[in-house]
């Protein structure tokens, strides 16, 4: 079942990303801000099978050298695509910081309860790919939204996005925290913060 809603959520994410990045205005439509979310929502649910690959594989959750070269190619790849590449950076540190957040929350349930069954996707070969597509997403992603940043209704707005993208899919609560934290520098003047 949980299978079905994730290929749900990719269904409904990948026909807001055919969406044109002229839909992206500053006058009150917010298609970009939830195909952003979506896009988010989905990294997000990457980090249960990368927690499953690590606890099985006995790796620290933290992968610094390997987060600094990712943080390093969004900037550059942000440049070409016309996105600011301070932003860019800022806002993949929040993604990566998210789902550090999420994985140690499954590392402290697995100690203390049941450990997750069975084998975890490779990390390599599966996993990673499916991140580095969504980077590729992201980055376009970002510079649709670029109008909307610095509206002053742009935490409404995101807020607006994140209830949306809930009514187009079951999102799962247990992402809240990790969601706030992952939009907190959309909006040039800050937060995300009481937005889901």
């Amino acid at each position: 079942m949980k299978s079905a809603f994730r290929a749900l959520a990719s269904c409904a994410a990948a026909l807001l990303i055919m969406l044109p990045a002229a839909s992206a205005r500053a006058d009150g439509d917010d298609t970009a801000l939830t195909n952003l979310v979506a896009l988010v929502s989905q990294r997000l649910s990457l980090a249960e099978p990368v927690a499953h690959w690590k606890w099985i594989n006995h790796k620290p959750i933290t992968d610094t050298p390997r987060e600094n070269a990712l943080l390093a190619d969004v900037q550059k790849r942000a440049a070409a695509a016309g996105v600011d590449p301070v932003f860019a950076r800022t806002f993949f540190r929040d993604q990566i910081d998210a789902s550090t957040q999420m994985q140690q929350a499954l590392f402290a349930a697995w100690q203390s309860s049941q450990a997750p069954a069975g084998p975890a996707p490779d990390l390599a070969t599966v996993t990673r790919p499916q991140l580095d597509r969504l980077t590729a997403q992201l980055i376009i992603a970002l510079a649709r939204v670029r109008p909307t940043r610095a509206a002053d209704d742009c935490p409404a707005r995101v807020a607006r996005a994140v209830a949306n993208w809930k009514e187009l899919t079951r999102f799962d609560s247990a992402r809240t925290n990790a969601m706030t934290r992952a939009l907190g520098h959309v909006c040039e003047g800050g937060g995300a913060s009481g937005t889901v």
